[in-house]
């Protein structure tokens, strides 16, 4: 009776993501298009010590057929509360390996699992699912280059010993622009930092998946997609199959945002925003303001409260007890009140940037925000802080070409001439036509990806054709 029940359930696949909304929604948004698209059910694992009410609410939205787990709280009193985000992750991950077993095991007694696919920093809990035999793939939430950087820097790792800031040439990864050292992900910047050891062991683990879903498509990245359908004899199966970016239809616009716009001319207004985490220093704060005043232009600044210490300091703390408009310059909001909206925090991203009014996007580089604003047709300035967005921004400007990039100090730091030129460019100049006619473009390639004879699409039917026959064959 138990057997005939299994073969009647729909195939299921369980997901895990790593800590903050911006895993967990491409995600979600895969475990939507299987559910929606392919006939199947999901369940999430998510990491009790990272919940929020905000992640909590979300994962209540989702489809019927996508579940989720809260994995046991992880005590971390031994872990120094200045230690790195990547530190703690890592005890984390290492330390619930026996919850994602149990987990696991009992998924595979209650449903038809035929998949487990824990995102880019998930490669120690693989050993898992082998071990229960189940299939296990990973889901890189970022980009070709990413992905290529993850499984080639091992090899850079153990041939050089100088920091990759210093090295003598760019590094070559196939398919790539050439890749500066001071562009490298911000986590192995520092060869002998526990954060860069740990993220060396992950990409190594990456070769234990049997295959690797990438939020990408093959025209937003022609040459890096490429190389990684080539090199398949270096690592396991490729699967592009994105765009994957939120709908917006969730987002709640508590300062009015959209009826600002509303009000605006077509075109018009630069958004500027740096994701969940991204932080300015009180001094390039001062800058952007001076930048933007003087640049002539409309914007809608999303403001956040500064700091010159971590560049990535709102990632786990949004600092709601201080209101960050107090930070922005003397007289600053009464004397742009006429063209520009300062708000604190937050704002409905993907409502602004499918708003008509909206003409471009300042924009960290955030590989979510990168596809928000492609899906939209929305042109970019880059202004990367942390992660990968160095590498994502040399791709958006010198690969792509959908975004302008601010010249700075050697110190990093972009001063108000620099903001208002490249503002007024992007908005009302011809290297700003160019780069509105190139992402419209690729717009229109997004769209076709998906679609059912869509190169994303195809890719997906594979992957789950894969996990469709693998569920048979177990029961």
């Amino acid at each position: 009776m138990e057997k005939e029940k299994l073969t009647t359930q729909l195939p299921h696949i369980a997901f895990l993501s790593s800590p903050g909304m911006g895993h967990l929604i491409p995600l979600a948004e895969l475990a939507k298009r299987l559910v929606c698209h392919h006939c199947f059910s999901a369940t999430f694992l998510t990491f009790t010590n990272f919940s929020s009410p905000t992640q909590s609410s979300f994962l209540s939205s989702l489809h019927p057929s996508i579940s989720s787990i809260s994995l046991p709280f992880i005590p971390l009193d031994d872990i120094p509360t200045s230690a790195r985000i990547e530190i703690i992750l890592a005890a984390i991950v290492s330390r619930s390996v026996p919850h994602v077993r149990d987990a696991l095991a009992s998924l595979k007694q209650t449903t038809r699992l035929v998949a487990f696919v824990p995102d880019l920093f998930g490669t120690d809990l693989l050993p898992v699912a082998k071990e229960l035999s189940i299939p296990h793939f990973m889901f890189f939430t970022s980009n070709c280059m990413a992905l290529l950087f993850f499984l080639h820097l091992p090899s850079l790792h153990m041939a050089t010993t100088c920091e990759y800031r210093d090295l003598p040439e760019p590094f070559l990864l196939p398919g790539c622009l050439p890749l500066p050292g001071k562009d490298f992900l911000d986590t192995v910047m520092d060869r002998k930092s526990d954060a860069c050891t740990w993220i060396l062991h992950v990409m190594k683990g990456y070769n234990s998946a049997q295959g690797i879903l990438v939020n990408s498509f093959e025209k937003m990245e022609p040459g890096a997609s490429k190389a990684l359908k080539n090199e398949k004899e270096k690592h396991p199966p490729v699967y592009l199959v994105g765009p994957f970016s939120r709908s917006g239809l969730d987002e709640v616009d508590e300062f009015h945002c959209l009826d600002w716009l509303d009000q605006q001319p077509k075109s018009s207004v630069l958004f500027i925003s740096f994701g969940s985490g991204g932080t300015l220093s009180m001094k390039q704060t001062t800058e952007l303001a001076f930048g933007l005043e003087a640049s002539g232009q409309r914007f809608l600044w999303v403001v956040r409260c500064p700091s010159d210490k971590d560049k990535s300091a709102a990632f786990f703390n949004m600092q709601i007890s201080d209101n960050p408009l107090n930070y922005l310059p003397d007289g600053f909001i009464k004397r742009n009140s006429d063209r520009g909206m300062v708000v604190p925090s937050w704002a409905p991203q993907v409502k602004v940037l499918a708003h008509m009014a909206t003409g471009g996007f300042l924009s960290h580089c955030g590989w979510n925000s990168t596809l928000e604003s492609v899906s939209q047709g929305v042109p970019m300035i880059t202004w990367p802080l942390y992660a990968e967005q160095r590498m994502n921004a040399l791709m958006l400007v010198d690969g792509v070409g959908i975004a302008l990039r601010p010249v700075a100090r050697e110190d990093g730091l972009v001063e108000r001439g620099e903001v208002a030129t490249v503002v007024k460019e992007l908005i009302d100049g011809e290297r700003g036509k160019s780069v509105l006619r190139k992402v419209k473009e690729l717009q229109e390639a997004a769209v076709s990806a998906l679609s059912p004879e869509g190169s994303s699409h195809l890719d997906l039917t594979k992957a789950a054709d894969q996990w469709m026959n693998s569920g048979k064959e177990s029961i």
